[in-house]
C-alpha cells in the first residue's frame, strides 16, 4: 500500500481513485492507514463478502488473496492482479494511463 502512496501523484493525474479493502474492522484498518501513512481509503470488509464475491476468500485458510482490481467509471473490470504481485502499483497505473489516453484520444475524434 506504501507504493501505491508513493505513486499517488501518477495515479491523481489519470484521475483514479485509489482505495484498500481488507477485512480488517474499521477501527485496524483506521490505525493501519495511519501507521503507513497512506492518505487514501481503506475499507472494511468485516464479513468477507467483497472478498467472497471477487473470489479471492480461501474458504480453508480464512484468510483473502491479495488483489488489485482496475474498474472503469461503467464498473467494468479492466485489469486485475492477484498475488504477491498486486502490492506493486505498476500494472494498475499502466491501465489507468491506457484508459485515460484512450479517453482523450476518444475526444479528440469529431
Amino acid at each position: 500500500m506504501q507504493a501505491y502512496q508513493a505513486d499517488i501523484a501518477k495515479f491523481d493525474a489519470s484521475e483514479t481513485q485509489i482505495f484498500g479493502i481488507s477485512m480488517d474492522s474499521f477501527a485496524a484498518n483506521k490505525r493501519f492507514a495511519e501507521d503507513i501513512k497512506v492518505t487514501f481509503p481503506l475499507l472494511s470488509d468485516w464479513k468477507r463478502v467483497t472478498t467472497k464475491e471477487y473470489g479471492l476468500f480461501n474458504e480453508t485458510t480464512g484468510y483473502g488473496a491479495r488483489a488489485t482490481f482496475v474498474v472503469d467509471k461503467e464498473g467494468k473490470i479492466q485489469h486485475v492482479e492477484v498475488g504477491r504481485t498486486a502490492i506493486d502499483p505498476t500494472g494498475a497505473y499502466q491501465v489507468c494511463d491506457l484508459m485515460q489516453k484512450r479517453k482523450a484520444d476518444a475526444m479528440k475524434k469529431p
